[in-house]
């Protein structure tokens, strides 16, 4: 997902643009005609969102 984010403001810019991609991403797929490629990306884009969720809380609660 490129290189380390460590600073807080760095941390919510970089969930954001996260955010932005997937929504941009929605906002493009067709329903009718996804395929389990697309799904299967959606899926691993909110899976890589939540697990950076987690290390930046686990960051926070560190400090």
């Amino acid at each position: 997902m490129g290189k380390s984010v460590y600073d807080q403001k760095e941390q919510l810019n970089f969930l954001y643009g996260r955010m932005e991609l997937l929504l941009t991403m929605l906002d493009t797929i067709e329903p009718e005609e996804a395929g389990v490629e697309e799904i299967d990306r959606i899926i691993e884009m909110l899976d890589e969102i939540e697990n950076k969720c987690k290390k930046f809380r686990n960051q926070l609660i560190e400090e």
